[in-house]
C-alpha cells in the first residue's frame, strides 16, 4: 500500500482524455498563467477568464479551445528555451481565436463536401449517361482529392493569418515578439531537413522557412521606439528554467535526465530535476541532500518544501513530511490544492489525534479550487462512512470509469441521509 500511495502522492496525477492526460502542478500552472495573462488582456478575454491546462505528451504543440482554455503540452514547454517563445506560441494559438478559424474552417468544410457531392454527382451522372462506368470514374476518384488540396491551402492561409495576428497582439500586450523568431529558428532546427523533401502543397501549414521569413518581415516594421514592457523578468525566467527542470525530472527517464542536466551543472534548474529523477528511482537519500541543498539557496521557494514533503514521505519520515508540506503552504502566496492533497494524504496515513479531520477539510478546500481525481481519493480514505462510496464515485467518474462510478454512488445512496449533501451529488452521477 505504502509503495501505491507513494506513486499516486507524485504531484504529476493524470487523467485519461482520449489519447493523451492532463497533469495538475500548482507551480507550472501559476507560472505559465502569469505568462499568459498579458496576451488574455490584449485579446480583451476578461480576467480570470483563460484557463491554463497541461497535457503529458512529448508533441511540441499547443492549442486554444473556446477562446478562453488554453492547453500545453509538456514536450514543447522541454523544449521552449524562454518564456517570451512559449508566449508567442500562445498569441498565434489566440490568433486562430481572433481570427474566428474554428468557424471559417466549419463553414469551409461544409462547403468542401458539397463541392465534392456536386463532382461525385457529375461522375456517376457521367456513367449513367455512357453506359460506361469508366467514363466517370476518374472524375469521381478526384474529387475527394480536390477537396483536400482546397482545405489545405485555406489551413496554410489560416496559419499565416493566426502568425500575423499573434505578432500584432504581442505587440498589443508589450511583449516581446522576437519571440516568434527563437520558436521558429527552434523548428527550423528540428524539421529543417525533412522539410527540404516535403511538398509545400501537401501539409497544412506553411514551411517552417517562409514562417520566419514572414515573421521577420513583420518585426522589422515594428518602430524603433517599442519597448517590450511586459516582457517576462530575470524572475519569471528562472522560474521558467525551474519548470521545465521539473517536467524533466518528472516525465523523463533517469539517463535522458543526466544528459539534459549532468553532474557538473550545479544550477538550481539541474539539482531540481536530478533531485526529482532520483526521488522517482528510489535514491531517496541522495534526492533529499539536494532538495535540502535547494532549500538553503532559496528558503522561501514552497516548492521545494513541496518536494522535501514527497522524499521525506517515501522515505516513511511521516512528521517530517507533514512539517515540510505545512512549510510549503505557508510560504505559498497563491492557492496550493496539490500541495493541500498531499498533505491530506500524508495525514491519513499518519492517522494521529485530529489528523483525519484536517486531512478532510484539506480536501474540501482543495476540490473547491481545483477539484482532482487523487483529492477524492484520498477524501475517500479519510470518511469511515458512506461518503467514502461517494468520494470514490467522484474518483472514478473524474477519470471516467462510468461503470464503477455508478456502483459507488448507488452504494453511498443506499447508507447515507436522503438530505445530506453526497446523497444529492452521488444522484448527480447516477443521472
Amino acid at each position: 500500500m505504502h509503495k501505491i500511495l507513494a506513486v499516486l502522492l507524485c504531484v504529476f496525477i493524470t487523467i485519461p482524455t482520449h489519447a493523451a492526460s492532463l497533469i495538475n502542478d500548482t507551480e507550472t500552472e501559476i507560472l505559465l498563467t502569469e505568462l499568459v495573462s498579458p496576451l488574455a488582456r490584449a485579446a480583451d478575454i476578461p480576467n480570470g477568464r483563460l484557463r491554463v491546462h497541461i497535457i503529458n505528451s512529448d508533441d511540441f504543440n499547443a492549442f486554444v479551445m473556446g477562446g478562453e482554455d488554453v492547453y500545453v503540452y509538456t514536450g514543447l514547454l522541454k523544449q521552449i528555451k524562454n518564456p517570451s517563445a512559449l508566449q508567442a506560441v500562445i498569441a498565434h494559438e489566440l490568433g486562430h481565436t481572433l481570427g474566428g478559424h474554428m468557424t471559417q474552417m466549419s463553414a469551409r468544410m461544409g462547403a468542401e463536401i458539397t463541392r465534392t457531392m456536386l463532382i461525385q454527382a457529375l461522375g456517376i451522372g457521367l456513367m449513367v449517361a455512357g453506359g460506361n462506368p469508366s467514363l466517370g470514374a476518374g472524375v469521381l476518384a478526384g474529387s475527394s482529392g480536390i477537396a483536400q488540396q482546397s482545405m489545405l491551402a485555406f489551413t496554410r492561409d489560416e496559419e499565416r493569418i493566426a502568425d500575423d495576428m499573434g505578432v500584432k497582439l504581442m505587440i498589443k500586450a508589450n511583449l516581446d515578439p522576437n519571440g516568434f523568431i527563437d520558436v521558429f529558428e527552434q523548428m527550423s532546427h528540428m524539421t529543417g531537413a525533412l522539410e527540404s523533401r516535403i511538398n509545400p502543397n501537401r501539409i497544412n501549414h506553411p514551411l517552417t522557412a517562409e514562417r520566419l521569413n514572414n515573421v521577420r518581415a513583420q518585426i522589422e516594421k515594428i518602430p524603433s521606439d517599442y519597448h517590450p514592457t511586459n516582457a517576462p523578468t530575470d524572475t519569471q525566467n528562472a522560474r521558467y528554467e525551474l519548470v521545465r527542470a521539473k517536467l524533466v525530472g518528472y516525465l523523463d527517464n533517469a539517463d535522458r535526465v543526466m544528459t539534459s542536466y549532468p553532474d557538473t551543472d550545479t544550477s538550481d534548474a539541474a539539482l531540481y530535476a536530478r533531485a526529482i529523477s532520483r526521488m522517482q528511482s528510489g535514491d531517496l537519500d541522495t534526492a533529499r541532500r539536494g532538495t535540502k541543498t535547494l532549500i538553503s539557496r532559496n528558503p522561501e521557494n514552497p516548492y521545494y518544501y513541496e518536494l522535501l514533503g514527497d522524499v521525506e514521505y517515501q522515505l516513511g519520515n511521516y512528521d517530517a513530511s507533514i512539517a515540510a508540506y505545512d512549510t510549503a503552504l505557508a510560504k505559498s502566496t497563491t492557492d496550493s490544492p496539490q500541495i493541500e492533497t498531499a498533505l491530506a494524504l500524508v495525514l491519513t496515513e499518519r492517522r494521529a489525534d485530529g489528523d483525519v479531520s484536517r486531512a478532510t477539510e484539506l480536501c474540501k478546500r482543495a476540490n473547491l479550487t481545483s477539484p482532482a481525481p487523487l483529492t477524492y481519493w484520498v477524501l475517500a480514505r479519510a470518511y469511515d462512512d458512506g461518503r467514502a462510496d461517494w468520494a470514490r464515485a467522484e474518483y472514478y467518474q473524474m477519470i471516467g470509469d462510468k461503470k464503477n462510478a455508478r456502483k459507488y454512488a448507488r452504494r453511498a445512496q443506499q447508507t447515507l441521509p436522503r438530505t445530506s449533501p453526497e446523497y444529492i451529488k452521488s444522484g448527480d452521477i447516477l443521472k
